[in-house]
This record gives C-alpha cells, sequence and structure tokens, in this order.
C-alpha cells in the first residue's frame, strides 16, 4: 500500500497532516547582522584617485554595493586606496562583492576617462568585521580619512588594522604600498 502525505497550511504555519498533534512547523526566518569594512589600493601610483572624480567613484561604488543589497554605511577614498564599510547581505560572499566592485569601477574609470593612464585595483583586499556597537566609531574613522592621513600612511594605517584584529600577515602578500603620504593634489 502507498502512502500519501498531505501538507496543509493553516494560519501561515505549514503542518503535516496527521501530524498536527506533534505541532510540526516550518522553520523560524533566519536573521543576520553582519558589518564589513573592506580596504583595497590602487595598483599605479601614476594612476590614482584624483579629488576631482573622487566623489563620483564613491556614488558610483554606493550603487554596485546597493544594488548587491548591501546597506552602505561609509565610503573614502584616499589617492591610493578606499575604505568600504557595509551592512553585508549574507546571501552575497564577500570575493564576489570585492571583484564587482573593482572590475565594475575599474571600467566606469576608463569609459569616464578619469585617468590618461590604465587605472587598477591591486590584488586583494582587507575585509574585517565588526559589531552593531561599533558602527559609529568606524564611520567616524572612515569619513575622518584626509586628516588621518595628514599623520599616517596608508602603509602604517592597514598594519594597523591588521595588527588590532589579530591577522598574522607576510610582508610580501601585502598591497605594493606608495611612499610618504598621500594627499589629494
Amino acid at each position: 500500500m502507498q502512502s500519501t502525505i498531505i501538507f496543509v497550511a493553516l494560519d501561515n504555519e505549514l503542518i503535516l497532516e496527521g501530524a498536527a498533534h506533534r505541532n510540526i512547523k516550518t522553520m523560524a526566518n533566519t536573521y543576520t547582522q553582519c558589518y564589513f569594512h573592506l580596504v583595497f589600493a590602487v595598483k599605479n601610483r601614476e594612476a590614482l584617485i584624483r579629488k576631482t572624480w573622487k566623489n563620483e567613484l564613491e556614488k558610483y561604488i554606493t550603487g554596485i554595493v546597493q544594488n548587491h543589497k548591501h546597506k552602505m554605511l561609509a565610503i573614502s577614498s584616499m589617492p591610493d586606496h578606499i575604505h568600504i564599510f557595509t551592512g553585508y547581505n549574507v546571501n552575497h560572499l564577500i570575493p564576489d562583492l570585492v571583484e564587482e566592485i573593482k572590475t565594475s569601477s575599474n571600467a566606469w574609470i576608463k569609459n569616464q576617462r578619469f585617468s590618461s593612464l590604465k587605472f587598477e585595483w591591486q590584488h586583494g583586499y582587507g575585509a574585517f568585521t565588526h559589531s552593531r556597537s561599533q558602527i559609529d566609531q568606524v564611520v567616524k574613522y572612515i569619513e575622518g580619512q584626509e586628516s588621518h592621513h595628514h599623520k599616517k600612511t596608508f602603509r602604517e594605517e592597514y598594519l594597523d588594522i591588521l595588527v588590532k584584529n589579530g591577522i598574522e600577515f607576510k610582508d610580501e602578500y601585502l598591497f605594493d604600498f606608495f611612499d610618504g603620504p598621500m594627499s589629494w593634489e
């Protein structure tokens, strides 16, 4: 004899017929809350981010982030690197998001003719998690990049971030940093 299972929906709860007395329900919703601070660097010193198009670049990247259902919390670019802080959509992988940002923004910068030389991002990136209680602190840190880099190079900043996050690293796998502090020309 063949048995048949019948599913019945009652008040938005799925119950197996004959199992109502066991109160079998569907799985509850899944809730997540993740915040990621992304950092990556410009490849060529000759093709740095310029102040004249910095804001447009940040808006363009914000669009990429939001189109993938992440929430942009802060973004700030310097001539040689960028910081992006997001409320992260866990259904989209970090490597895929970073690749999309880099690939799309490279093409966009080329199409806009912002640089007479080939603009590229370096390979690799930093991705650091933060708790909800750190949001304001991280946003202020990212928004203060210009004044921050009057005192500290990107190399010093990035190494500090790695150390504070307890990340072991080898110098040969870090970004190719440019000498001296970066400021807008």
